[in-house]
């Protein structure tokens, strides 16, 4: 029954599970997870006290948790999350970006494909090249909008279906033996290589080169951050529901049952538990996707699951903020900016059967599931028609890909609509019914509409509960308890005036944002433009690094360069633009090794369910999953040994990086002869570094690090004779692996030239030149800057920069600019210049492996 009252806001409500429910539920136990959010939560990590968890996935995809505690933690304080220092980002001019590749990556329905083809055509607006990298099942769509598609794979029908019968992160029995899993994780596997490969691939129709300077990304894809990762290029998420932690309220697909934790840290850890769900269930399938396709690094379940978080990636949330507004502490990195509407309906021409049902009688109400595969469309049909009677209204019903209605509805009152334009139909009809999909939401909303929803999966009782919280629909009716009844009193709801008053209200607001244009500029504004700009011509995008005149080039200034024979492109490096450090190290041996513990067992007993559906690939998954599970549970304890007396204020000693078993051998000799050397000279360092601090305390404090360091040291370098050359094997392997992008990427930059060059005047050419010839004369200068920031960087374990911009601009505040030295000759200093960087880099810490 539809509640007259409105409940309180979705963050606020304890929701109850039903005993009916309690059955179809799979519970898991989750262990004790640390709560280190970022604020201080040292004395209780210090004391071991953790946080013991459980969730229950229901029948309707959410996650129901109950956290209990085994001593209470204080709650966040409100200003916990702090400006997020942005890299390179030009507050200033940052509505002036030179032209750009940009890969704009969906996974998904139509309508989470939908709101992106309208940013995408206000981007090629600007001049930018856009390409849409989606499911083959959109490519019409797609290139309908006169957008630039790319096929990633995957069948996005066949993955509703999927959710449907298993809407939680457990699949089913049936989905176990009838192997729906192995066809799903080929899937996600398949659509990781086909966003990789979007990046760089040329353009399917026209064989146009393509080489991508940016990327956007929905949440669901899951290669976004590794593709930038591997590419060294700029991300933006985007997605329209809360993805981001906050403590405003849990996670859309969390459900919070229980809690003894104040309500803004539950709500904060709900984000967390649900990545680590979703990180044990394709954990694997992206570590082989970074390792064997990108030659990346792998992750693991202390690394793995919020990474996008821990390197603060930027956001744009296109959904309207006047139905979901912006938490407090979503920081400057994260924008709210409203709905991105794809206006269909300028050319559509309705077929006549339907504008006579439409002006044959009162507005009708619509009906439809969009792209939800309905599992009795029969069943549902009936309920829709009898309701429909029942509330006395005319409706429109879309059959969609549920197959609702058919050829069993021949009523007046009742038509079946085929694919019809949303932002056209919904001027037309007097309230909406659908499955809460985002995209439907809006449009409806925008169009003032009260809307009844039924969800089935993921975020739609999200989106249910925030229209119900506006007043403007009655509260969600999960699909799986829809009936006569309780649709036809929902039905009712939307014919009262309140209802009807609340969602004009909305509309009004939802009409005056301008979201598409927003979300350009939040793309804009978050884009590190002071390291993308040429230094030669700003109007243009670089993609070239010269390390010997320390400028960033475009491939037009490359190519007018090469041509009057100043450069050689062959001496060129791709420009890296963004930087990702994804990987965390593991401070301490306990927790190193327990999270490499967890991932072989996790492993093992993946694969023995694997023998089920797959027997061969399950007994190869099970056998291997031990002697795996070793490398990695010597690496991280070795690791984490290593680390430890940072823990409590020495230094620890960088030995070098493992490329391959050769390095790796000469890193565990280095290890354990510096193990044994740090331990026993640390008996007498430390307490003289300690002195020169805080005195006589400062004494003691270091004569106690120093027995300490003379049993961890030691054993850290005996570990590492064991450790380091595995990763050295693996790291060869690895190499193998990895695909080479890196030709075609460099191939793709130089035709680019080519085509700029000519169609480019003699005076841009010549300006070009006279840029250059400008800046050789500050070289020297700029070189020394570099190469100091450089040697300073890593040798305090930082990465290299990049470039001058990286130096100017990011250099952290403990690792001050020194100002240029004395000019030298052209000769001398680049001598100098290449041998300080080649101290610096011997002396940096791997934090790659």
């Amino acid at each position: 029954m539809a509640s007259d009252t409105h409940s309180p806001p979705l963050y606020m409500r304890d929701e109850e599970i039903h005993e009916s429910t309690v059955s179809d539920e799979v519970e898991v136990e989750l262990g004790s997870i640390q709560t280190r959010p970022n604020i201080n939560y040292a004395e209780y990590k210090a004391s071991g006290k953790g946080l013991d968890s459980f969730a229950r996935m229901t029948d309707d995809g959410r996650i129901v948790i109950t956290l209990n505690l085994k001593q209470k933690l204080p709650d966040l304080p409100k200003d916990y999350a702090k400006t997020v220092k942005e890299f390179a980002v030009d507050p200033k001019t940052f509505d002036l970006p030179p032209k750009i590749n940009i890969v704009i990556m969906i996974v998904g329905s139509r309508g989470d494909v939908q709101p992106f083809l309208a940013l995408g055509k206000r981007l090629v607006s600007h001049g930018h090249r856009v390409r849409i990298a989606t499911h083959n099942t959109f490519r019409s769509f797609v290139k309908d909008a006169d957008l630039e598609f790319f096929n990633i794979g995957g069948d996005p029908q066949e993955l509703m279906s999927y959710m449907v019968k298993n809407p939680g992160l457990v699949p089913g029995f049936d989905s176990l033996v009838n192997g729906d899993i192995g066809r799903k994780r080929k899937m996600l596997g398949e659509m990781l290589d086909g966003c990789w490969t979007a990046c760089y691939e040329p353009d399917e129709d026209s064989g146009k080169a393509f080489a991508a300077d940016a990327i956007i990304s929905n949440p669901p894809t899951f290669a976004h951050v590794h593709c930038a990762e591997a590419l060294g290029i700029p991300l933006l998420l985007s997605f329209t529901m809360p993805w981001c932690p906050t403590t405003s309220f849990p996670h859309p697909l969390v459900n919070i049952k229980q809690s003894n934790a104040k309500r803004g840290l539950t709500n904060y850890l709900s984000y967390s538990l649900v990545d680590l769900l979703t990180w044990q269930g394709m954990g694997d399938i992206v570590d082989r996707f970074r390792t064997r396709t990108l030659g990346l690094a792998p992750l693991s379940l202390r690394s793995g699951p919020g990474v996008v978080d821990r390197l603060k990636i930027p956001w744009t949330y296109c959904m309207s903020p006047a139905l979901v507004p912006k938490p407090d502490d979503w920081t400057n990195h994260i924008d709210v900016v409203g709905f991105y509407f794809l206006e269909l309906s300028a050319n559509y021409k309705p077929p006549q059967e339907l504008e006579k049902f439409l002006t044959a009688g009162p507005p009708p109400i619509y009906i439809g599931f969009g792209s939800v595969v309905v599992s009795d469309p029969k069943a549902m049909t009936d309920i829709i028609l009898k309701a429909v009677k029942r509330a006395g209204v005319r409706a429109l019903v879309s059959a969609g890909w549920g197959g609702i209605g058919g050829a069993i509805l021949a009523d007046k009152d009742v038509f079946i609509l085929g694919n019809v334009p949303h932002d056209w139909l919904f001027d037309r009809v007097s309230a909406v019914c659908h499955h809460g999909g985002a995209g439907t939401t809006a449009i409806g909303l925008r169009m003032g509409k009260p809307t009844i929803i039924v969800p089935f999966f993921g975020d739609q009782p999200f989106w249910g509960m925030m229209v119900h919280d506006a007043g403007a629909g009655p509260a969600p009716i999960p699909q799986k308890e829809l009936s006569e009844d309780n649709l036809t009193d929902a039905i009712k709801f939307t014919l009262r005036p309140e209802a009807q008053a609340a969602a004009k209200r909305m509309g009004q607001e939802i009409r005056n944002e301008d979201g598409v244009a927003n979300g350009a500029s939040s793309f804009y504004k978050h884009l590190p433009l002071l390291n993308m700009r040429c230094d030669l011509d700003p109007s243009r995008v670089a993609v070239w690094w010269s390390t010997k005149h320390c400028l960033k080039l475009s491939a037009f200034a490359a190519q007018t360069l090469a041509d009057a024979r100043i450069i050689n492109l062959k001496d060129l490096d791709l420009h890296r633009p963004k930087e990702y450090d994804v990987l965390r190290a593991v401070s301490d041996p306990f927790t190193g090794g327990g999270a490499a513990i967890f991932w072989t067992v996790t492993h093992y007993y993946a694969g023995i369910a694997e023998i089920f559906y797959q027997p061969v690939k399950g007994i190869i998954h099970t056998t291997t999953a031990i002697p795996r599970g070793v490398y990695k549970i010597v690496a991280s304890i070795h690791e984490g040994l290593h680390n430890v007396p940072k823990l409590y204020g020495s230094k620890v000693r960088d030995t070098g990086k493992v490329e391959d078993f050769e390095s790796g051998m000469k890193k565990a000799g280095k290890d354990f002869f510096y193990g044994y050397y740090d331990g026993i000279t640390g008996l007498l360092t430390e307490p003289m570094q300690g002195a020169k601090k805080e005195g006589f305390m400062g004494a003691i404090k270091g004569s106690a690090r120093s027995f300490v360091n003379v049993t961890v040291r030691p054993a850290a370098g005996i570990v590492g004779l064991v450790a380091n050359p595995l990763q050295g094997v693996w790291k060869s392997m690895q190499k193998g692996w990895a695909q080479k992008h890196e030709p075609k990427q460099r191939a793709t930059r130089i035709s680019d030239g080519v085509e700029d060059v000519k169609s480019s005047s003699r005076e841009a050419r010549n300006a070009v030149m006279r840029k250059f010839k400008d800046m050789e004369a500050t070289s020297a200068e700029r070189k020394s800057q570099y190469a100091t920031a450089a040697v300073e960087a890593l040798s305090a374990g930082k990465d290299e920069p990049q470039t001058m911009a990286e130096t100017q601009i990011s250099a952290p505040a403990d690792v001050p600019i020194q100002p240029a030295q004395p000019r030298r000759s052209s000769s001398e200093h680049n001598e100098s210049f290449e041998r300080d960087l080649a101290i610096a880099k011997q002396r940096s810490m791997d934090r790659r492996v």
